[in-house]
């Protein structure tokens, strides 16, 4: 009789076989953080958004934190998903509390499809499990979808980025969150225009946002 494998188990071994003990930051063979690079990731920052959700970063998008998303985002390493997620608990504790009774909801801010595809899936929802799994009373809901005619916002100013995304934040209804917390989360705030996109299709929906977290914080003022 055959034995049944576990498909999971077997890819956390073969990463750990071609990257082993790999620095998220860095690549040294220390894992997931070195000391060099976790001492310069934080402290956490609350972004000013002008009309929108309150937010709280794990760090400034630089140094190690940066280089960490972009392996992760652009570079295919899906595996960092659990380091980056550690360094995200700490700031869902403080903005959510200890442990309750009553469900948070995580709902990703969404990538652009062809985004998605390019990056073999949604890095935001894949992080957003990643973190969920660290509490049993997080789960993560999926309602937000980005139009396909949507730009990249790379090199886009404040006023462009809200422009592009004005009517194509849609919410499929049958996926929306449950009672609970709902907060959302991205990697990057740079203007606020995403999460005040998403914020707002939420609040259309009948879901009230309570804030937000997110990894890094790109925003000019504070």
């Amino acid at each position: 009789m055959l034995a049944l494998v576990d498909v999971r188990g077997l890819g956390a071994a073969l990463v750990d076989l071609v990257l082993p003990g790999e620095c998220a930051g860095c690549g040294v063979d220390r894992r997931p953080w070195c000391g060099a690079c976790l001492a310069q990731v934080g402290p956490p920052t609350r972004p000013w958004l002008p009309g929108g959700p309150e937010v709280l970063a794990a760090g400034r998008y630089a140094g190690p934190l940066r280089a960490a998303l972009l392996r992760y985002k652009e570079r295919g390493r899906r595996d960092l998903a659990g380091a980056l997620a550690g360094l995200l608990a700490p700031v869902l504790d403080e903005v959510a509390g200890p442990a309750q009774e009553s469900t948070i909801w995580l709902v990703p801010a969404p990538s652009r499809p062809a985004a998605a595809r390019e990056r073999g899936g949604d890095h935001v929802a894949r992080l957003c499990r990643a973190l969920g799994a660290r509490r049993a009373d997080v789960r993560v809901a999926r309602p937000l979808r980005l139009a396909r005619r949507t730009r990249d916002s790379v090199g886009l100013d404040a006023a462009q980025r809200a422009a592009n995304l004005a009517g194509r934040v849609r919410v499929r209804r049958g996926d929306l969150p449950g009672a609970g917390r709902v907060l959302l989360v991205d990697d990057v705030v740079t203007t606020g225009a995403t999460l005040r996109a998403c914020r707002d299709a939420l609040a259309h929906a009948g879901v009230p946002v309570a804030s937000a977290i997110v990894l890094c914080d790109a925003a000019r003022d504070h």
